[in-house]
This record gives structure tokens, C-alpha cells and sequence, in this order.
């Protein structure tokens, strides 16, 4: 019989202790499989990650110092006051447990009532998913039972399923269960059931198949058994015994339809299940320099109880392993010539063991994996364990001195939260300060040059990006405001990629309406023309491929780009024609779901066809509307269409190969990505990596801070998760500015312009924190349009492009503001401004006023804007102000 198997991995979080691991007396019986998958565990944990040494290894390194002395050195490396880096790494193992999944049909003491008991016998937060199939409603597989029959507890899923909690009958009792009451008299042909791991949120079904037990064997009119034949609980000679047999002749019923009467029998029937389980275990590593001959010690310690350490060193950045010189740990063996092994030593405690390494100076790294005696290897999310070494790489000022009192909120927050994490992100925090430091002495100095100063600040953005895309689950934030009280009048690197080079302004190329005509691609390529003469630098164009829906955001064959816009002919000449008028080209991507093509087993649109024809696998497992048999979903779930789970390895082959060929064959110089809540930006940056986008911009859009339904003043922690999702992608991607976008509705609306300055005086939205990576916007295709989702302010717009497209950031224009409305004068007035001024996504913002009815800020000390009825006039002084556009509620001035 085979095996209930869980694909992929399914996780069961648990902590070992190698001291509370004991040898269990086995206990197995027929009836108790959970008992010997514990002991099996108990014993795994114990003896499984013993290492056999090797007697034949060559070029055997033994130190000379004792395991004592090791301890002893270990524990005066602890206690010493100069540890410079110090820093904790989970790892996690996967440990198979075995058990059952048992279905039980009987009478309560043999008597009185039927109930059907369904049971699993591994730990985990178990919910049975069921619904029952009615005689004669034979389109449909899946209905709720009626109310009398759902157990206490369960939960309406839509209107075809209930999820029920599978409980423990008592604290002894190994199995979790549910029982529900069954009516032999009813019209329920079938009870249908998958189970659910709540904690993993996987699906445990066979072979992608419903498991359903026969209740009934209904004779229909035409001869056809509706019952034993028509359910299938298992495939195979699984429930072979039918529930209700046959006692006496079969009598006529209404509706046309024979029922056998039938004698209830009760039935024991189990199924195997397998089950990965997580264990989680940690490595920590210290490191400081030695008084007497300034080596480098690094002490690691884990609470796994034998391992080896596969290591090397690295000399900068590339790190690229190599072997260092002597001495070495006891017990090390050098492995091709490329790296050493060395076995850690089991500590006097016995909770696990540990090694000490001594270093030469100069290095910048210390590289390693561990390596378990089952030929598993445990690395750092995928990646080798690194340890900075060098001053560079641990992020110290030359003076050792901490230059960073004045964090942000944010960075403090961290402080609190991270424990151990917080040592290696709060120096990268120090070399931010430093770098910015150097930038302003060097400013009043005059030394530096405009080049050398770029690349500093470049230095300053790939540093922030590396330190969230290691600590990612936590709070910390990187602002730019650090920056940008620093860079003054610096324009913003060249090229960066995916961000541009700091000039773009973007027109986004349709609305929803676009679709209907067929020809939108050679309607919008005679506009060609006209949207370069306005200034535009980035036209976004929507969704190219065939879709459920006609405005494109519900695709299905990826490779088959005959939409309601056009064909691909169309698009490539479209495309064409931007570039020949030096205007880049964004394509927007629909990662996050796609529609099936074909129906499973079950009759759920779940495999998906064309080019790229993936199974279930590649829908998540946690949206019980698709059925997917993928891992648990990295964001949130778009219940429209099946949610694409982008940790398959194939999935993202694919997606890669995908997006590589659109910018082939089509030519878009980078993308809009849609519904990027989906998904975790880690899988953006892989993407990113892969196509090398001139510009990308994704789609964060959740909901801002309200109180009472009124709008909160601070939105840090809106911004916060926008930023989040920034650095998850290490900063390849930026983001539309929804927390601008909102704020801007409230003050305009309300006219509380004291809403454009936070706390700290800067702007409220992501612009305030990182410009380089907010794109904002005033309306697009599901804001206005003719969905108007979250519509701006009506009469007001223009406020909003004057705050936009003077500020910092990448301004995104809609379409239908410029072809649809009254403003194109004062959008195209705006767009020659802007760029006759050089304005930028790094432009400085200085605020001037924040008040009821007006709000004014000073940009690059060159131009001046205010927004709202109320009065402002920019001082005059050293700098003399000349009025250069004005509208309703807004002016704008230029300094001469």
C-alpha cells in the first residue's frame, strides 16, 4: 500500500536539545504508530549526525593543543570585553516522522447513533476540510452538510465546504480526530474530506485526489449504480468493504431512483502518511583579535551535537575561498587543496560543540558550511555562512568609535528587537554614518570629486539593501534621509540597475478601458511623437499576453502575446517606434497568479497549459480554492486565479526564461510588476538578476493607518512595508509610492496640509525614506479610470502633479490626465520644468511650511512649490525668486 506523501517539504518547528535526547523503550503496537515515530525521532536526534572519522584522510593537520586547553582558551575568548563581531545563525534540519491517517465508521458503544471518525496520528495543527456529495445532485462533488451534522468548531468555507479542527479525545490519546454524525436515512451519497497541516498550511490528499467515502449505493433509473462505483475513497482495493449492504430487494423511491436497503456495517480502515519535520538549531560565531600577535580568533559554538565545518577564508569582497595557513583546529583535513574540515569538539556540557580558529590578519572573511555524517549539508538560506573579518568587511570606523547615537526610530527599533542580530546590521549602520561624514567634510573641503561622491552614495544603497536582505524578518528600516541631509546639489549615479538614472518620468500607456478598441498598440504608437516632445523618458505599457480577462491581469499562456491590445507584431512595432524616439519601454509582468488551462481530478482549474504546462505543484498549498500542491504561499493570496508558488525551482527557471525572452524578442527595457504583496521580493531580486532592467517598479498596495475611520498623521508603518518589500528585492526594484498617493488624498480633500510633513519634517511617504526607489503617482489604471478604486480628490489633480513632479522620486503620470482631461497644458508646462531644472528621484526636500491650508518646500535650493489655498511667498535673500508656473491652488517658483 502506498504512502500519503507530503511534496515539497512540509515544516513542523521544533527546537532540539541534544541533553534531553533519551533512548525510548519501543512501545509500537497496531494501534499506536505515533509512539514508535517518537521513538524513531528521539533516537534519530541522538545518533543521526554522528560523524565517522576518517582513518584515511591525507594531510592530516593536528594542532598541538589539548581539547582542555581549548575549553579553556574558549572560555577566556567568552568573558573578554573586545569581541568585535558576534553574531547567531539559525540553521534547520529536516527529520521523516511516520503515521496514519485512520477513517472509522461505527456506533457510539455499539449502539444508537452512527458516526464517521477521521484521525491523524502526527503532531501537527490539523483541519479537516470536507463537504458531502447529495444523491441526486450529481454536478457537483462538493456541498455543505447540513447544519445538525457539523461538529463544534466548524467553519463555512465559501458555500460548498466546512474545515473542521481535528482534536485530541484526551492528553494521552496519540491521535488527533473528528467525528461526525452520520444519518443512514439521509439523502448524502458521499462524505469528501482532504486533511490540512494549518501550521504549513499543505494539503495531504493522494495523488492530488479527494480522499470521499460511499455512505449510500443509489440504482438509477438507467441501470447505473450511484454509490460504491461512482466514489473513490483511495484508488485501489483501499475501503473495499461498502458501508451499507444489501439486506432486502430494492424497492421503488421517488425522483425516479432505486435505493438497495441496506444493513450499516462498521469499518477500520488506515492509510500511511510521512511527514517532514523542521528541527531547529543555531551556530553562533565570536570573533576578536588576539592582544599578543593580532591574529584573529573566531570561536563557533553550535547546539547540534557533532558536525564538521567545512571552511576557508577570503581575501575581499569576491569571496572567492581559499586555505590559510596554520595553525589549524584539531582534528582538520584539507579537501582538494580548496578548503579544510574540521570536526568540532564536543563541549563539557554536553549541549552540542564547538571549535576555535585562529586567523592570519588581512583577511576579509571567514566562508563556511556545515556538514553533517548523513552527507546533509546546512548552509545560510541557501548560501555559504560568511564572517566578516577585516575592518572594511565588519563596517568599523578607523577610530573604533561609535558614530551613530542619533538612529532613527527604526534603527533603534532594531536595537530592541534583534537580540544577537543587532552587532553586525548596527555596524553596517556606522559605515553609512562614516561614508556620509566623509561626503560632508569633503563637501566643505572641496576635495572630492563628483564621481567619487556617486560612488559612495552607490556604496550607501548596496550596503542597506545587503543588511535587510540578511535580517528581512525583522523591523529594521533603511531611510535615506541620512543621505540626503548630506548630498546637496549631488546628481544621482548614472546607471543603477533597475533604478534607472534618476531623471525618469514615467507615463503609464493605457487605462482600462484600452482593450476595447483591438488596436491600442497603433492607437498609442501615433501618440508616439507627441509623448516624447512632452518629456517623457519611460512609457509603461500593459499586460502582452492572452488573459481570462481582457485587460490583460488575468494570464494564461504566458508565451502567446495576441491580446485584446493588439498582437505581438503590433506591440514589437509599437515598441520600435518609442525607441527610435529615445523613450524606454516598461512591460507589465503578471508573476503572481495565473489561470489554469485544465481542470484536476476534483474538477479544480489548477493545470495549466502552452508552453509552459506546469501540474499543481505550482500553485501555492494555503488557498483552498485551487488545491495547489506547491509550499505554503511567501505573501498574499489573489483569490481569482491559482497563486504561482515562486520557491519551485522549476517555476522560477521558467519565469527567468520568460522574461529573458520578452526582453529578446520584444524589447521592453524593464518591467511594472503586478500584485507584488503576492509574493516575497527575494524571488523579485532573482528576476531582476536575471533580465538586468534598466527601470522596475512593483505594485505594494495594502491599506494605510486609520483611526475611527479617520486617516492616522503617521504612516511609518505603511511606508515601513513598502520599504520591507524594497529590500527583500537588495533594492533591484523600487515601489509605487501608495503612502504619498494617500496622504496627498487627505490633506487635499480635508485640506489638512500639515499632513505633508512627518515627524521629523520630511515627507510622509516613501519619498521621504528612500527616493531612489519611490515611484509616484497621482491615479492610474485602478485608482481612476473607469474603476476608480481610490479616486483623487476631484478638481485637485493638478495640486498633486505640482507636489509630484517637483519633488524627489520617480513621477508616474496617467495616461487619461493627459489625453483625457483639461490639464495637458499644465502636465506638459510641469514635465519642462522639471526637467529644464534637472530635478530628480535624489532631489533635496526642505520643507518651509506644513499648516492648515498650504503647504511649501524648497527643492534643490532652486526651486520653490507650494500647494494649497493658503498663503506662502519663498523668502528672498542671497537667492532671488522669480514665479515660473502657477494653476488653482498651487505655484511654483525657479531662483535666478
Amino acid at each position: 500500500m502506498s504512502s500519503v506523501t507530503v511534496e515539497p517539504l512540509l515544516r513542523y518547528h521544533r527546537r532540539t536539545e541534544v541533553s534531553g535526547l533519551r533512548k525510548v523503550a519501543n512501545p509500537c503496537c497496531s494501534s499506536s504508530s505515533l509512539n514508535c515515530s517518537r521513538q524513531k525521532l528521539f533516537h534519530r536526534g541522538k545518533c543521526k549526525l554522528r560523524m565517522r572519522r576518517r582513518s584515511t584522510a591525507p594531510f592530516v593537520i593536528r594542532a598541538s593543543s589539548s581539547s582542555s586547553s581549548s575549553t579553556a582558551l574558549a572560555e577566556t575568548f567568552e568573558s573578554s570585553g573586545d569581541v568585535f563581531f558576534r553574531h547567531s545563525f539559525p540553521v534547520t534540519q529536516t527529520e521523516t516522522v511516520e503515521g496514519k491517517i485512520f477513517v472509522r465508521v461505527d456506533q457510539e458503544n455499539g449502539k444508537g447513533n452512527w458516526h464517521l471518525t477521521v484521525g491523524c496520528s502526527l503532531p501537527g495543527k490539523w483541519i479537516l476540510h470536507w463537504g458531502v456529495s447529495y444523491v441526486n445532485d450529481i454536478g457537483s462533488e462538493w456541498d455543505q452538510p447540513p447544519k445538525h451534522m457539523r461538529p463544534s468548531g466548524s467553519v463555512p468555507v465559501k458555500n460548498y465546504a466546512i474545515e473542521t479542527p481535528l482534536k485530541k479525545p484526551s492528553g494521552d490519546d496519540p491521535f488527533y480526530e473528528v467525528k461526525i454524525d452520520i444519518d443512514p436515512k439521509s439523502a448524502i451519497a458521499a462524505i469528501n474530506f482532504v486533511l490540512k497541516d494549518e501550521e504549513t498550511g499543505a494539503w495531504y490528499q493522494h495523488k492530488g485526489r479527494d480522499f470521499k467515502v460511499p455512505l449510500v449505493d443509489y440504482l438509477l433509473e438507467d441501470g447505473t449504480v450511484f454509490g460504491s462505483n461512482s466514489f473513490v475513497i483511495w484508488p485501489g482495493p483501499f475501503f473495499s468493504n461498502i458501508l451499507l449492504k444489501p439486506e432486502t430487494d430494492s424497492t421503488r423511491e421517488p425522483d425516479d431512483v432505486k435505493r438497495e436497503d441496506r444493513k450499516v456495517e462498521g469499518i477500520y480502515e488506515e492509510q500511511p502518511i510521512t511527514k517532514h519535520i523542521a528541527i531547529e538549531n543555531s551556530v553562533t560565531v565570536s570573533v576578536r583579535k588576539c592582544p599578543e600577535t593580532s591574529k584573529n580568533l573566531l570561536y563557533l559554538e553550535t547546539d547540534l551535537p557533532e558536525v564538521v565545518v567545512h571552511w576557508g577564508v577570503c581575501r575581499d569582497d569576491a569571496k572567492n575561498w581559499e586555505t590559510p595557513p596554520g595553525p589549524h583546529p584539531p582534528e582538520t583535513v584539507i579537501f582538494k587543496e580548496k578548503a579544510l574540515r574540521t570536526l568540532l569538539q564536543p563541549k563539557e556540557d554536553g549541549r552540542g560543540c564547538s571549535g576555535l580558529f585562529t586567523l592570519e590578519e588581512g583577511l576579509a572573511g571567514f566562508l563556511f558550511v556545515l556538514k553533517l555524517n548523513d552527507n546533509t549539508w546546512l548552509k545560510c538560506k541557501g548560501n555559504d555562512f560568511y564572517v566578516p573579518l577585516s575592518n572594511s568587511s565588519i563596517l568599523l570606523s578607523e577610530s573604533g568609535q561609535e558614530h551613530f547615537k542619533d538612529a532613527p526610530a527604526s534603527v533603534k527599533a532594531l536595537d530592541q528587537n534583534q537580540g544577537s542580530d543587532t552587532a553586525f546590521t548596527n555596524e553596517i549602520i556606522k559605515e553609512i554614518r562614516n561614508l556620509v561624514s566623509g561626503i560632508s567634510s569633503d563637501n566643505s573641503r572641496k576635495v572630492k570629486t563628483k564621481e567619487a561622491q556617486e560612488s559612495i552614495l552607490q556604496e550607501i544603497e548596496k550596503l542597506a539593501a545587503e543588511a535587510y536582505s540578511i535580517f528581512r524578518s525583522s523591523i529594521p528600516t533603511f531611510k535615506e534621509e541620512v543621505v540626503l541631509e548630506e548630498e546637496l546639489e549631488q546628481a544621482p549615479p548614472k546607471k543603477s540597475s533597475g533604478t534607472g538614472s534618476g531623471y525618469e518620468i514615467v507615463l503609464q500607456g493605457f487605462n482600462w478601458e484600452s482593450h476595447k478598441s483591438g488596436r491600442w498598440y497603433m492607437e498609442l504608437k501615433e501618440k508616439a511623437e507627441d509623448i516624447a516632445s512632452l518629456g517623457f523618458t519611460v512609457v509603461w505599457l500593459p499586460p502582452p499576453t492572452e488573459s481570462v480577462s481582457p485587460e490583460g491581469y488575468m494570464p494564461k499562456d504566458l508565451y502567446n502575446l495576441n491580446s485584446r491590445y493588439g498582437n505581438i507584431y503590433e506591440l514589437k512595432e509599437l515598441v520600435g517606434k518609442l525607441h527610435e524616439l529615445g523613450i524606454k519601454v516598461l512591460g507589465d509582468a503578471v508573476l503572481n497568479h495565473r489561470c489554469a488551462q485544465y481542470q484536476n481530478q476534483n474538477g479544480i482549474w489548477n493545470i495549466f497549459g502552452g508552453r509552459l504546462n506546469w501540474d499543481d505543484r505550482a500553485v501555492v498549498a494555503d488557498d483552498p480554492h485551487f488545491q495547489g500542491r506547491g509550499n505554503k504561499s511567501s505573501g498574499d493570496n489573489f483569490h481569482a486565479a491559482p497563486n504561482i508558488d515562486h520557491s519551485q525551482d522549476f517555476v522560477r527557471k521558467d519565469i527567468k526564461e520568460w522574461m529573458r525572452w520578452l526582453r529578446e524578442e520584444i524589447g521592453y527595457d524593464g518591467w511594472r510588476l503586478d500584485f507584488v504583496r503576492g509574493f516575497w521580493g527575494g524571488y523579485v531580486k532573482d528576476y531582476m538578476d536575471a533580465t538586468s532592467p534598466y527601470f522596475a517598479v512593483g505594485e505594494y498596495w495594502d491599506s494605510l493607518s486609520y483611526t475611527y475611520g479617520e486617516m492616522d498623521h503617521n504612516q511609518d508603518a505603511h511606508r515601513q512595508r513598502i520599504i520591507d518589500w524594497i529590500n527583500a528585492t537588495s533594492g533591484s526594484a523600487g515601489a509605487f509610492d501608495v503612502t504619498t498617493k494617500g496622504v496627498l488624498h487627505a490633506a487635499l480633500e480635508r485640506c489638512e496640509y500639515w499632513r505633508l510633513a512627518d515627524e521629523k519634517g520630511k515627507p510622509p511617504g516613501v519619498v521621504g525614506w528612500w527616493p531612489s526607489r519611490a515611484v509616484t503617482f497621482v491615479e492610474n489604471h485602478d485608482t481612476g479610470s473607469t474603476q476608480g478604486h481610490w479616486r483623487f480628490p476631484g478638481g485637485k489633480e493638478m495640486q498633486g502633479y505640482a507636489y509630484i513632479l517637483t519633488h524627489p522620486g520617480t513621477p508616474a503620470v496617467f495616461f487619461d490626465h493627459v489625453y483625457s482631461s483639461n490639464y495637458r497644458s499644465e502636465i506638459a508646462a510641469l514635465l519642462a520644468f522639471r526637467n529644464r531644472h534637472k530635478l530628480h528621484c535624489r532631489s533635496i526636500v526642505q520643507i518651509s511650511k506644513a499648516a492648515r491650508d498650504v503647504y511649501a518646500a524648497i527643492i534643490d535650493e532652486k526651486v520653490a512649490v507650494k500647494i494649497g489655498p493658503g498663503h506662502f511667498e519663498p523668502p528672498n535673500g542671497p537667492r532671488k525668486w522669480s514665479p515660473a508656473l502657477e494653476g488653482r491652488d498651487y505655484k511654483i517658483w525657479e531662483s535666478s
